[in-house]
C-alpha cells in the first residue's frame, strides 16, 4: 500500500469531485449531491441544501486547479486550505474505520471538512514526493483527472472506458495501415 486508507480515499474523492464537472454537470442538483454522498460517505454535519451544493461546486473548481500546478503551487494551495479550514489534526476511529485523521470538527460545513481532508491527503503526497500522482487523463478527448495509486505509476486514464476507447482507436489505426 502506498498510502493509508484515509489518504487514498480522500485523493480518490477529490478526483471524483473534480470529475463531476463538465457536460453534463454531475453536481448540478441536490439529487446529484445525494448521489455523490452515497458513494463518498462523510460523518458529521451534512445539510443537503443549495448553499452546501454551491460550496461544493466552488471547492470542485478550486481542487481542479491542483492538477495544473507545480509542486510549489500545490503546497501553497494545500496550506491555504488548511489555514482556511482552521485544521487541527486529531487521530480518531469510528464506525468501520480504524485510526485515521480528522482535522476539523464534525459540525463544520461539509465543504470545509472535505477541503481539509483533501489537503491532509495532499500533504502525504507532497511529503512522500509523489506529486506526480495527480494527473489529467491521457485520452485525447477527455478532460477528467485521476490520482494514480498504482505501484508502478502506470495509470494513464481516468476510467476503463477512456482506456478502451484509446486502445480501440489505436487498433483501428493499425488495421488501416496494414
Amino acid at each position: 500500500m502506498l498510502f493509508t486508507h484515509d489518504t487514498q480515499d480522500a485523493l480518490q474523492m477529490m478526483a471524483s469531485l473534480v470529475n463531476t464537472a463538465g457536460e453534463p454537470d454531475e453536481l448540478a442538483t441536490l439529487a446529484d449531491l445525494d448521489a455523490f454522498l452515497t458513494v463518498w460517505v462523510f460523518t458529521g454535519r451534512v445539510d443537503r441544501d443549495e448553499a452546501e451544493l454551491a460550496a461544493l461546486r466552488r471547492l470542485r473548481a478550486r481542487l481542479a486547479g491542483f492538477f495544473d500546478v507545480d509542486e510549489e503551487g500545490l503546497a501553497d494551495g494545500v496550506n491555504a486550505l488548511l489555514r482556511e479550514g482552521r485544521a487541527l489534526p486529531q487521530v480518531v476511529r469510528h464506525d468501520q474505520w480504524n485510526w485515521h485523521l480528522h482535522a476539523t470538527d464534525d459540525d463544520r460545513p461539509l465543504a470545509t471538512r472535505m477541503a481539509v481532508e483533501v489537503a491532509m491527503a495532499l500533504v502525504d503526497l507532497l511529503r512522500a514526493e509523489r506529486f506526480d500522482r495527480l494527473r489529467r487523463c491521457e485520452a485525447p478527448d477527455c478532460d477528467k483527472v485521476l490520482v494514480d495509486l498504482s505501484r508502478n505509476r502506470s495509470r494513464r486514464f481516468h476510467s476503463t472506458a477512456c482506456g478502451n476507447r484509446v486502445a480501440a482507436a489505436a487498433y483501428r489505426a493499425r488495421r488501416a495501415d496494414s
